[in-house]
């Protein structure tokens, strides 16, 4: 079985938590018998393969999705969108559904987003197939809180938001509701991806933030990280469910993380939600995270390994081969 990759030209520029579910896929889908290329533009050997997979619905991405259809081979799109009734005037939606008809299966990360996405986008519920999100084994290894603490001179307790800084990301909001917990300091890791909110952050934070920049996802101070925080907060617009929510889950940190999207699918009754629209309830619900008992061993009912999460996907593209 033979998978091309491929995403949108700007993807990797700041990458996300979808460019590392690319990678991971890549990763560990060949234990599964599946051999993946990344699409090479100057080489782009198509027919070498046996289903291409798309990564993305930004704008412009039908056309490679169009292309790929006419040389008939079948076609799988991951969509990392979260959208609603309330939200689909901020979207291209009917490029998006040109692109969602064109493949023969989109892959969501839960169940809940398959459903929406169909309702939203009026196509057949069995278009959509849900292949939960995972992490790697190494976040479910412990690591010393020192080692973050060390490297960055942070003795201080704090709270940890890991994302890109942009306005989905809501650091803006969190920062304010950071000021009902003047004993600690939030600590912000991630690309800048855009420069003038994260400068905005930056100001409005003063010295109760510090940003640690950017880290390699297998990077041990980013477990350290995770290790050593006191709460770790993902106040979003939306999450599909949020890669490093579901990290600092399998490390052991106490969590508060939104409402919005598909979150309570993955983490249940296991961590405090918030209203990222909500200042208010953003800091109750640190409040509630920090009264969590901090055992540093997460919830092990679910095993969330990227291993152990791919059979579906693996299942999908057998099926589509096959046709």
């Amino acid at each position: 079985m033979k998978v091309l990759f491929a995403t949108y030209p700007m993807a990797f520029h700041t990458p996300g938590g979808g460019e590392i579910q690319l990678l991971a896929y890549r990763k560990h889908l060949p234990a599964h018998g599946v051999d993946v290329t990344l699409f090479d533009p100057w080489n782009p050997r198509f027919l070498d393969h046996d289903v291409v997979h798309f990564f993305s619905c930004v704008g412009g991405s039908v056309h490679f999705c169009n292309f790929v259809k006419q040389l008939g081979l079948p076609l799988v799109v991951s969509s990392s969108l979260w959208v609603t009734e309330e939200t689909r005037h901020l979207y291209p939606i009917g490029e998006i559904h040109h692109q969602f008809s064109l493949a023969d299966r989109v892959v969501a990360n839960s169940e809940i987003e398959c459903e929406t996405l169909a309702r939203i986008f009026e196509l057949p519920r069995e278009k959509f197939v849900s292949v939960l999100n995972g992490v790697e084994p190494d976040f479910y290894e412990p690591v010393a809180a020192s080692l973050f603490r060390d490297e960055f001179r942070i003795q201080e307790r704090f709270v940890l938001n890991v994302g890109n800084i942009e306005p989905r990301k809501n650091q803006l909001a969190l920062i304010e509701a950071m000021k009902s917990f003047p004993e600690l300091k939030l600590v912000l890791i991630g690309h800048q991806r855009d420069p003038a909110y994260a400068q905005a952050c930056f100001a409005q934070g003063g010295d109760q933030l510090v940003y640690a920049g950017t880290l390699a996802h297998d990077s041990p101070l980013l477990r350290s990280a995770y290790a050593a925080c006191e709460a770790f907060v993902l106040p979003s617009t939306l999450e599909t469910p949020g890669l490093a929510a579901l990290e600092a889950h399998a490390a052991g940190a106490r969590l508060a993380v939104t409402q919005v999207g598909s979150t309570e699918e993955y983490f249940a009754q296991h961590v405090a939600y918030l209203d990222p629209a909500n200042v208010a309830s953003i800091a109750a619900a640190i409040g509630a995270a920090l009264t969590q008992p901090h055992t540093g061993r997460p919830d092990t009912a679910r095993d969330l390994t990227w291993q152990a999460v791919l059979t579906p996907l693996k299942d999908l593209y057998d099926s589509l081969s096959t046709q």
